[in-house]
């Protein structure tokens, strides 16, 4: 079977402000946009197949930077989570809503108001990469190499399930801005052959809230100190 390679967008203005962004039309900061070029200069020595993406702005311009020439293709099934009435407003406000220990603790048990369940956002893109996997191992071999572009939660989602992992594990999962993460499907099981990877070293580097909080942040969130 093919290898996936998922990549994460780049920081956006959302990220930047500490917002959840959702499904709103969030555009990469300038942050975003050199950290997209920079995902450009480790994915040009592969001869990647084919390109999916997200059909949000933000996973768009990404492509559009990290992998010039290149035509990619829209499939919702990578879009992100629907955080219904989440989206748009404060991590640091959304930490004190009631569903903020569901979604760190137990969150195949969550559903956002007016939004979307992150079991449901977990099923619909284990089987958008399966389905794409499949396709593009039919279409050019075993040994393909093909993108998908996406988001922190739906990256994290599809890595756990790669991983055997259920998804009350997957806050554990760090997928930040325009890292990669790899993942080649066999007829038994997937193999995680890269995890986060190439996300700026700075990202090490703990904000202070970091140190005394073990919840994740929503969406994925941006890396540290940039």
């Amino acid at each position: 079977m093919a290898t996936v390679l998922l990549l994460r967008h780049g920081r956006t203005t959302a990220n930047a402000s500490g917002e959840l962004a959702g499904r709103r039309p969030v555009e990469l900061d300038d942050t975003g946009r050199d950290q997209a070029k920079r995902a450009a200069e480790r994915l040009r020595v592969l001869p990647i197949a084919a390109v999916v993406t997200s059909p949000l702005i933000r996973c768009r311009q990404t492509v559009e930077l990290a992998l010039p020439g290149l035509t990619p293709v829209i499939d919702e099934g990578l879009t992100e989570c629907g955080y219904g009435d989440w989206e748009g407003r404060p991590l640091k406000e959304l930490a004190k809503d009631p569903l903020w220990p569901v979604v760190q603790q137990h969150p195949s048990a969550a559903v956002f108001p007016n939004g979307e369940a992150m079991a449901a956002m977990s099923a619909r893109a284990v089987a958008t990469i399966r389905h794409w996997d499949a396709r593009v191992t039919e279409s050019h071999g075993p040994d393909a190499l093909w993108v998908a572009c996406s988001h922190g939660d739906v990256i994290k989602a599809i890595v756990a399930d790669a991983m055997g992992l259920h998804l009350d594990q997957f806050q554990r999962i760090v997928a930040d801005p325009a890292s990669i993460s790899a993942i080649r499907y066999t007829p038994t099981r997937p193999f995680v052959v890269r995890l986060n990877d190439g996300a700026d070293l700075a990202s090490l580097v703990p904000p202070p809230a970091a140190s005394t909080s073990s919840d994740a942040v929503v969406g994925g969130g941006a890396v540290a100190g940039v």
